[in-house]
């Protein structure tokens, strides 16, 4: 009678979308069709395996953490008031975008785009001028940090918030591009020119072809041409890079999952000060590194890198990008080197109802444009063009009630006579609008109080600065714990049976 109880338990554990049979084919849990069976109508469900980890990222697993300010506020801004969140699971990159990374990209972009749009191609060059100053002898920064080979795995700097995301999303192509040439599914073309060239959206809304590799996808659709182009429910295809959210950088450069005392014990031993542990930043522990810094900042006015015959970290300027010991997550540099731009908007005060889960500032909903017919609209430079959610268009939102919410809940609300836009008066009353977006970590220039992950700055978006840099984060889709499904729910069965 027990085993009886048991097995019945089991059999109500199997997931609702679909069985596997002792059959050859998965069957739906719903219909009884066969998936993957052109006789059956060809309807696919793919094997997933999991999301494959892009160029150059890591994987950091989600959790809870106080974000805000670990150290004292000693610059008296009062722009980190330290409150929990959760953040989900994403990729970060190990390191930040170096010279030679972004080499590659305005290279491409010169062959692509330099006969039709040569102003796109000024457009994504970062201002190298960053690197002058009145009172300083800075022109060889000035004509050799970008291009030079010596400077090759340095991070890039001069490139304003805007180029960062444009950067990202040229990755986002580039790296999807390959995955299918990899498999098979498309040729190399690297005549691509103007407008014809590979993008992850066009060509999942149909709207780009390429030269059809020698695997093709096999299309199950009886009805169909017998092959047919990768859709984004084939789980081939990676996410968007993008820049981290304000959120997502913090929690990864904390890496305080170096902190739990015991393997699987849900708690946290201590806070950090710094990406790594202790009050200091020097190397602790005993041997050839004891005393060695951690971090590439500046000691003190005057002090860049110490003394000849023992510079203290070894850089005047930046460092290359893998230089210093990685935090508990495997990344690099988040303290020091160069400060990153981030997603958000700059707000001197978190609103006191932000969302504590995944909590951003910048949202712009935005839905592609689409012409008489329903098709999606191209851009001149081949990318879908996309219009912003009107006021109409939110107007029975429960959640949202129009496209731009980069200033929601904004400051005090017996000062807005009715109009946000009059919060922030640029120029007049603040410094701050819409454009204001955080910068997160110490540079090679800074002291050592911004290496805290709680300190935040900001700058417009369209200015550059020899102090700044960044790196790219992606989506993890999927179990938060990774491929493995490691601590994770998921209950897998397989019933028993003769085979058929």
């Amino acid at each position: 009678m027990r085993n009886n109880l048991i097995k019945a338990a089991l059999l109500l554990a199997v997931p609702a979308v679909a069985y596997m049979s002792s059959c050859k084919k998965e069957k739906s849990a719903v219909t009884g069709w066969n998936y993957n069976d052109s006789k059956n109508g060809g309807f696919e469900v793919v094997k997933y395996q999991g999301q494959e980890t892009g160029p150059n990222l890591v994987l950091i697993e989600g959790g809870t953490f106080v974000m805000g300010q670990t150290e004292n506020d000693v610059m008296y801004d009062y722009n980190s008031v330290p409150r929990r969140i959760s953040v989900s699971s994403f990729y970060m990159d190990e390191t930040e975008i170096a010279n030679v990374h972004y080499g590659e990209y305005m290279y491409w972009m010169d062959r692509v785009f330099t006969n039709e749009f040569p102003e796109v191609v000024r457009k994504c060059i970062p201002d190298t001028l960053v690197w002058r100053d009145e009172l300083a002898y800075n022109e060889p920064f000035v004509e050799y940090y970008l291009r030079h080979p010596a400077y090759n795995f340095y991070p890039v700097v001069g490139v304003n918030w805007n180029q960062a995301n444009d950067f990202a999303s040229w990755r986002s192509d580039r790296v999807n591009e390959r995955i299918l040439i990899n498999k098979g599914i498309l040729a190399e073309n690297p005549s691509q020119v103007g407008a014809d060239h590979f993008d992850t959206e066009v060509y999942l809304v149909g709207q780009y072809e390429g030269s059809q590799g020698k695997k093709p996808k096999k299309d199950l659709n009886p009805n169909g041409n017998g092959t047919r182009p990768v859709r984004m429910s084939d789980g081939i295809m990676l996410p968007k890079y993008r820049l981290p959210t304000e959120a997502e950088w913090e929690y990864s450069a904390l890496a305080l999952i170096g902190n739990q005392p015991a393997k699987g014990e849900e708690r946290i031993s201590d806070r950090k000060i710094y990406p790594w542990n202790g009050t200091s930043t020097r190397f602790p522990k005993p041997g050839a590194t004891q005393g060695e810094f951690l971090a590439n900042f500046k000691r003190g006015r005057g002090d860049n890198m110490g003394i000849a015959g023992r510079l203290n970290d070894n850089a005047d300027i930046t460092a290359p990008v893998k230089s210093y010991i990685p935090n508990d997550f495997g990344l690099y540099n988040m303290g020091g080197n160069v400060s990153e731009w981030v997603l958000d908007v700059y707000r001197p005060m978190t609103s006191i109802d932000a969302n504590d889960f995944r909590y951003y500032r910048g949202n712009v909903f935005k839905h592609k444009e689409l012409d008489p017919d329903g098709q999606p609209v191209k851009d001149s430079l081949g990318g879908l063009s996309y219009v912003e959610v009107t006021q109409d268009e939110a107007a029975n939102r429960r959640n949202y009630r129009r496209g731009d919410v980069r200033n929601y809940i904004d400051g005090d609300e017996s000062s807005r006579n009715g109009d946000e836009k009059d919060m922030y008066k640029f120029g007049i009353t603040s410094l701050l609008d819409d454009n204001a977006r955080v910068i997160k970590g110490a540079s090679w220039n800074d002291r050592a109080y911004f290496l805290s992950p709680g300190t935040r700055r900001f700058l417009d978006a369209n200015i550059g600065s020899s102090e700044i840099g960044f790196r790219c984060a992606m989506d993890r889709i999927g179990s938060p714990a990774g491929n493995k499904m490691k601590g994770g729910n998921t209950i897998k069965y397989k019933p028993k049976g003769k085979k058929k």
